[in-house]
């Protein structure tokens, strides 16, 4: 039992979190995930809606921290617009909402203060596309008769990149990929996570859409540079704003930004992906 106790000490110093609250959390994540979807999609809506706002509040927490001082509720209510307006009105809703509250946005800041205007709106205008915009595409991968599947898809590319990078990190990691950055993060975890990625691109595509393992193994390629780079903006964001964590909400990752980063920026290129696809090779 002390063997395993020092066993486990070394991988969370090694790693830098706590090992078993992190898996805890991520399974208690998957259940309220696929059960929201594959229970009542309306359910998934309201879901994401409540990680994205919380997101958003996070968000505006840590620029405080960084002292950018910005209002938490213009900001949760310009992202659950941008947010319903993508479940409703598809790929429409997302791009009008989205131009349209950015400026309304803008003139309420400045009504509000004019001091540090630039830094304030920008600030604000990046938080709201951050989460809600790049947030709403997850909302039309689910939204459609194969939603439930688009979100496994999703899930499984995230995960098999981030679960197979993190433990080829902590276990084989000695090549730092971004050291200013992510000092965590190593070349060998990037390979670990690509190789999964190549394996469950292609198990997913070719199973649950009967779709060619090689276009599987592509949208897997993809997927490790999206998360990866995900990952890093969000690294570099609490570089930026000195903290560590955004916030201590899910014992042994963090804050919802810390499980959202590889989210936003995969899930796009994963919509993109299935409009090729549904376009050319369906």
């Amino acid at each position: 039992m002390a063997d395993l106790h020092s066993i486990n000490d070394a991988i969370n110093k090694r790693a830098g979190r706590k090992l078993l609250p992190s898996i805890l959390v991520s399974f208690f994540l998957l259940v309220l995930i696929f059960g929201s979807i594959n229970l009542a999609p309306k359910l998934f809506l309201v879901l994401i809606c409540l990680v994205i706002l919380l997101g958003v509040r996070e968000l505006t927490h840590a620029y405080r921290a960084g002292g950018i001082e910005l209002p938490d509720l213009p900001l949760m209510i310009a992202a659950l617009i941008i947010l319903l307006a993508s479940w409703f009105g598809g790929t429409q809703g997302l791009a009008v909402s989205t131009g349209l509250i950015f400026p309304v946005l803008m003139v309420l800041l400045l009504a509000i203060s004019q001091k540090d205007f630039i830094k304030r709106s920008t600030s604000a205008v990046f938080a709201v596309f951050y989460l809600a915009f790049l947030g709403g595409f997850i909302l039309l991968l689910a939204n459609n008769e194969a939603g439930a599947k688009h979100i496994l898809a999703l899930v499984i590319l995230i995960s098999s990149n981030d679960t197979f990078a993190y433990f080829a990190g902590v276990l084989f990691g000695k090549h730092k990929l971004a050291p200013s950055i992510s000092p965590k993060k190593s070349w060998e975890g990037l390979i670990g996570g690509l190789i999964a990625s190549l394996i469950g691109g292609a198990l997913v595509f070719h199973l649950a859409f009967e779709t060619a393992w090689y276009v599987g193994s592509a949208v897997g390629v993809m997927t490790v540079v999206t998360a990866t780079c995900g990952d890093l903006i969000e690294s570099a964001i609490k570089r930026d704003l000195a903290i560590k964590d955004m916030s201590n909400l899910l014992p042994g990752h963090g804050g919802i930004m810390d499980r959202l980063d590889s989210a936003l920026f995969t899930a796009p290129a994963v919509w993109f992906a299935f409009e090729l696809i549904n376009r050319y090779l369906n």
